[in-house]
């Protein structure tokens, strides 16, 4: 269950870097809207087949798709894992907005 979130967070991340709808990326694959959706929610694990496809219309290697940020053990890691599936789930407005709360954050 944990390799879906992360493919799913991927996912999202590079269509979001791509300001790509769903619709576009179903399109670009030859899949339902619905059907990324499940993917980038964790809710549905796809075929390698279209992980290769979802991976080629993004532009990037289907192995980045099933990278996973490396965290600390314990809470500090538990912490850093929620804040950054807190983090890949805004849009570009909210992620800028957040980034100026964290920078405001850390200089004090």
């Amino acid at each position: 269950m944990q390799l879906q979130r992360i493919l799913g967070a991927n996912v999202r991340q590079y269509r979001r870097a791509k300001r790509w709808t769903l619709e576009r990326l179903a399109s670009e694959v030859g899949v339902s809207r619905e059907t990324i959706g499940k993917i980038e929610r964790g809710v549905s694990a796809p075929l390698f087949d279209t992980v290769e496809k979802i991976a080629a219309a993004l532009d990037t290697p289907p192995s980045s798709l099933f990278g996973a940020q490396s965290f600390p053990s314990g809470e500090r890691g538990n912490s850093l894992r929620e804040i950054h599936a807190i983090l890949a789930n805004l849009n570009d407005r909210q992620l800028a907005a957040a980034r100026r709360l964290l920078t405001a954050f850390s200089k004090n």
